[in-house]
């Protein structure tokens, strides 16, 4: 005897089974957008990681030249000091760049995990619907 059908609940359960199986279908999705978007972030931070060593080793050079720019400024020849002026404004021109381009990756890594966040608040909004 089939006890499910002669409660009148087999409808009830399909439609549970129903849920269910979708439910994990989407959780799967959310797993895969979620490790689409880690893969995302860690090439993100691996980029921040490059500029920021490139960073130091260039504003190293700079503080060395621009020390450098500032003796040769008191020696002896007026075009001396200026070559070396120029190659210090070369140098902190470059190191404006790379921190522009810090800043720049830096602001696109701060929004991580935003399509997962987002895939997850029309979920939540969907389930208060039903419910």
């Amino acid at each position: 005897m089939n006890w499910i059908s002669l409660l009148g609940i087999e409808g009830w359960i399909s439609r549970w089974r129903a849920n269910i199986i979708e439910g994990a279908i989407a959780a799967e999705d959310r797993i895969e957008l979620a490790r689409l978007e880690w893969a995302d972030e860690k090439r993100l931070v691996g980029m921040m990681a490059v500029f920021a060593v490139a960073l130091l080793g260039i504003t190293i050079v700079a503080l060395t030249l621009l020390s450098l720019a500032i003796i040769v400024q008191f020696w002896d020849s007026p075009k001396r000091a200026m070559v070396a002026w120029l190659v210090a404004g070369g140098w902190l021109l470059v190191w404006g760049i790379v921190l522009a381009a810090i800043i720049s990756v830096g602001k696109k890594a701060g929004n991580a995990f935003a399509l997962t966040r987002r895939e997850l608040a029309q979920d939540w909004r969907a389930i208060k619907e039903r419910l």
